[in-house]
């Protein structure tokens, strides 16, 4: 009898143990308060883009290269049209600060921001593709209702969250659902960290705010999984609130990002490489080349050392790492803690900003800006050849010309050229600018030339002569 009242009362014990964590937090009965506060402060974003190509009254299309491509070039003619495109956001400051994703306003001509059915124009004050982040200013004196961002390192797998937002049009939409996974990398940005989602995202979620249920963000939606269909199948990401903050916070201060950098390319450590470096498991960032006068470079990191730890940060896995530098301040010193010939060691440096290193100039390399000319008698637009034509292109660095960006189908260049194209003689004198070519043609126009001789290099990179009878 003495044992089956202690039994019973273990089972008590644990039982109430089991339904009080249960009931810590309840389901809510309903999130119609919350949706009542947070509305005003999500916004819909729509966008405009102007769309250039070269388009034929064909209803096919030429796979390039194709020798059917050249002979109904005749018939080409540049066209444009007016994109637009929809997404959400939300408002973090009193003046119409206003976030959202980078790939929601890219390219945009015009940037239209709709608050409590009222319609304002926006501009951008920062975009960062990397991290798919962009911040707006409404054009207005008005004052808004802002939202505060929470936590989100404090949100757990199981957590309720609420989505508002856009999804295809459909303005002010609340969703809801939970957080159903953390630190997602879905090879979407360079630093994926996404908090996963069953809360309902759609096309024209992205940008908008993920809630808590203490109405703080936490994250902002970005992306869906939905393969073979456009709607959303419970499988949603959200970039964490701690994540976008800083970047938030430069682009509004600087207008762009100020990222640390290490210097070095780095691989996941597996588990033949752990036994070789003598590691108790696979950890770390195995350091596959570093760039010469970087900072690691000047501490004295090698190729072949493993990252243990950064700035007193535990690096499990390779991504880690490139996010944990990224989020330090530019011109911290730091300790690195390196796994080199099966032992630990430390070493110091001050870190670089990445967007002054030359990995990022390169990759981000600004196309000079051009003007355009229309010779009004060959009916053409030219501009003259840069140097990044010549880079891109892989064409010889002494190469003179100018580039075609658009040839009227009522030219009678047009049965030899196309955009694109670039021109490097017309008959027999050399083109090194826009200026030669109005020169040479003006004299062509008054000598009453029959035949034009044209040396070009085609789009492929071809280099030709062509004749054209002219009237």
């Amino acid at each position: 009898m003495e044992v089956f009242k202690k039994i019973i009362f273990k089972v008590s014990i644990i039982v109430f143990i089991f339904s009080g964590a249960l009931q810590a937090k309840p389901i809510p009965g309903s999130f119609a308060d919350l949706a009542d506060e947070l509305m005003p402060s999500v916004v819909n974003i729509s966008t405009t883009q102007t769309i250039k190509s070269q388009s034929t009254p064909f209803p096919f299309q030429f796979p390039p290269g194709s020798p059917f491509e050249d002979m109904f070039k005749e018939f080409q003619m540049p066209t444009e049209r007016k994109a637009t495109s929809l997404g959400s956001g939300f408002i973090i400051e009193k003046n119409g600060t206003v976030v959202t994703n980078n790939h929601v306003i890219a390219n945009a001509d015009d940037i239209i921001v709709r608050v409590n059915d009222k319609e304002y124009e926006a501009e951008v004050l920062g975009s960062d593709p990397y991290a798919d982040v962009a911040v707006l200013k409404i054009k207005s004196s008005e004052k808004f209702k802002p939202v505060e961002f929470g936590n989100s390192d404090k949100a757990r797998v199981g957590d309720w969250v609420v989505a508002i937002g856009n999804p295809f049009g459909l303005g002010g939409t609340v969703t809801s659902g939970i957080i159903s996974a953390r630190n997602r990398d879905i090879n979407l940005t360079r630093y994926d960290d996404f908090i996963q989602t069953d809360a309902s995202i759609n096309q024209g979620n992205s940008g908008g705010p993920l809630f808590n249920l203490d109405g703080k963000v936490i994250g902002i939606n970005t992306a869906i999984i939905a393969p073979g269909q456009a709607g959303s199948i419970g499988i949603g990401f959200a970039i964490p609130a701690n994540a976008a903050e800083n970047i938030i916070d430069q682009l509004i201060k600087y207008g762009e990002t100020k990222r640390g950098w290490l210097g070095v390319r780095i691989q996941q450590v597996t588990k033949e490489i752990a036994e070789v470096q003598n590691l108790d498991e696979p950890k770390g960032a195995l350091i596959a080349g570093v760039s010469e006068g970087s900072p690691a470079a000047e501490s004295g990191i090698k190729p072949g050392d493993i990252i243990l730890e950064f700035d007193g940060k535990k690096i499990m896995t390779m991504r880690n790492l490139p996010r944990i530098v990224a989020n330090t301040d530019v011109g911290k010193k730091v300790i690195v803690k390196i796994w080199r010939d099966k032992k630990s060691i430390n070493k110091r440096l001050t870190l670089g900003r990445l967007e002054s290193s030359k990995e990022f100039i390169e990759e981000n390399k600004k196309r000079t800006k051009v003007s355009e000319t229309e010779i009004e008698s060959l009916k053409i637009t030219v501009r003259d050849l840069t140097p990044e034509d010549i880079d891109e292109r892989k064409l010889d660095k002494n190469i003179k010309g100018v580039v075609i960006t658009e040839i009227s189908s009522k030219s009678q260049l047009s049965s030899l050229l196309n955009s694109g194209d670039i021109i490097v003689e017309l008959q027999n004198q050399m083109i090194k600018s826009v200026k030669d070519l109005e020169n040479i043609s003006n004299k062509i126009e008054k000598n009453g030339d029959k035949t034009l001789l044209i040396r070009f290099i085609n789009r492929r990179n071809r280099p030709s002569y062509g004749t054209v009878k002219i009237k």
